[in-house]
């Protein structure tokens, strides 16, 4: 055997193992006891300490030294796995398990904060992980800017520099169309009643059949906090359910069938290779997002979504014309998953600047619930009157993930991006939509960008199937085109 052959031998092992500790993940936040938290901490970061002294093996770099890879696919494999190793040797093995079990921990430790509304009784907590995460940042950032170094994790390529001049071309366009629409006399009304359990799963589950969740190879369970898991021929999602909600939960389910269908959507002759899995957290967030809004929440899509409502639960109080105006209406909320298009990257923008602040050190934990309500209410005009509603809402920060925020309003300017190209490439999408049927859509997605997995960067990814430079002006046009519609300005 080559030295190619000897190392990608090696790399499924490693990949192999990377999958259990997945589906540990997915088991702790699904069917797990709570009791077994302390011990599953323990399996995690003695798993994490097997994977970092793999990702580690001196082999690796003589097989990387020695490897001759024929061909793109050789190449990228091999450009994959030379970045993993370099950043995992930056990294003591140490610090790798302490980070696997602390963060382990401190997810439960987060989900009862939360439920009590106790951000007092988290922070310390939070305060570990922070101090873990700065020090991570420290070695991977070898002199360069540590918080960049954390988002490198989940957007290769991508800096804060760059994001924020993004952002902050995105964020006047967005506040202007907010404040147009809630002052405009032509008002949306939202759906009323009290949706079963029961019939919101089974909703649930017709619109992951719609939009190509293959259940072969997937499943659909409850959690906390939505989220999706795994990749190949297993790749598991959940959802959530709130009686007078609905949308709360199929929308949830549709944008991690986006995730899964990624996922799902590699090409086989990857699995178990580093370009076996999605190229990154933006692409992946754009295929989520663009399944959830373009296509989810499209006027066409609505109409069938009305039909299916009416199938389980009766009669709605709106017709299908005022049932679409009800799934994207403005409204006051704190959640950002729960958010309207218009103003969920503001929710983010939020986040990436506090999550800076946090890995800078220029904020302090302790501060940091007044912070965020400072911040929110100035961005949003009305207080934060409880933790959940605010800094305790989302799962990311309890289990280290720092820089990953961004990767969603990054998602939604690539989803922006690929909707306008996917418009032109299908023209009856309007027509197959109002019929429930994405296939055209999605299949248009999986051959374009799914399929590729990690084969070329990401921001090429998307290039190369839109065809054109990834820039926030499609989102912002589609925002401002759809909404000006529905609220008559």
């Amino acid at each position: 055997m080559s030295a190619y052959d000897d190392l990608m031998a090696f790399q499924r092992e490693t990949e192999a193992l990377g999958e259990v500790a997945g589906r540990l993940g997915w088991d702790q936040e699904t069917v797990m006891p709570l009791g077994a938290a302390e011990q599953r901490a323990d399996e995690i970061a003695a798993l994490e300490g097997v994977l970092h002294a793999r990702r580690v093996d001196p082999r690796i770099g003589e097989w990387l030294e020695a490897a001759k890879p024929e061909g793109e696919v050789a190449a990228a494999q091999l450009r994959h796995i030379r970045r993993v190793y370099e950043r995992t040797a930056r990294v003591p093995a140490r610090l790798a398990a302490e980070l696997a079990r602390v963060t382990s921990v401190s997810q439960g430790q987060w989900a009862r904060a939360r439920a009590t509304d106790d951000f007092a009784a988290f922070a310390p907590v939070l305060e570990n992980v922070v101090a873990l995460k700065r020090e991570e940042a420290d070695c991977l950032a070898a002199g360069g800017d540590p918080y960049d170094a954390l988002l490198d994790d989940f957007e290769p390529g991508a800096t804060a520099a760059n994001l924020s001049e993004m952002f902050g071309a995105l964020r006047p366009r967005l506040v202007a169309l907010r404040d147009a629409a809630l002052a405009s006399p032509v008002q949306p009304a939202a759906l009323e009643g009290e949706f079963p359990e029961t019939g919101q799963l089974e909703i649930s589950r017709r619109l992951a059949i719609a939009f190509g969740y293959d259940f072969t190879r997937g499943r659909i369970d409850k959690a906390v906090h939505p989220f999706s898991s795994g990749s190949g021929n297993d790749v598991r999602i959940t959802t959530r359910t709130a009686p007078l909600d609905p949308f709360n939960c199929f929308y949830s389910t549709v944008h991690e069938v986006g995730h899964a269908a990624y996922e799902q959507g590699v090409d086989p002759a990857y699995a178990l290779t580093p370009l076996g899995r999605g190229v990154s957290m933006g692409v992946h967030e754009s295929q989520s997002r663009i399944y959830e809004n373009q296509l989810g929440r499209s006027q066409a899509f609505t109409g069938w979504l009305h039909s299916q409502m009416s199938d389980v639960f009766g009669d709605l109080d709106l017709g299908a014309g005022a049932f679409y105006g009800a799934v994207n209406r403005l409204h006051r909320g704190f959640i950002r998953t729960e958010s309207d298009e218009v103003q969920y990257n503001l929710h983010v923008l939020l986040r990436f600047d506090l999550e800076r602040q946090l890995i800078a050190g220029s904020l302090a934990v302790g501060d940091l619930e007044e912070a965020w309500n400072a911040r929110f209410e100035a961005d949003f005009g009305y207080p934060v009157e409880r933790a959940s509603q605010g800094v305790l809402q989302d799962v990311h920060w309890s289990v280290g993930l720092f820089g990953y925020f961004p990767t969603y309003t990054l998602g939604n300017v690539y989803a922006g991006c690929l909707y306008r190209a996917l418009r032109e490439a299908v023209p009856d999408l309007e027509a197959d939509l109002s019929q429930g049927e994405t296939a055209a859509a999605t299949g248009w997605l999986r051959e374009h960008l799914q399929r590729h997995g990690g084969l070329y960067p990401p921001r090429e990814t998307v290039e190369r199937a839109c065809g054109f430079a990834p820039n926030e002006e499609p989102l912002l046009d589609y925002l401002e085109e759809k909404f000006g519609a529905i609220y008559g300005l």
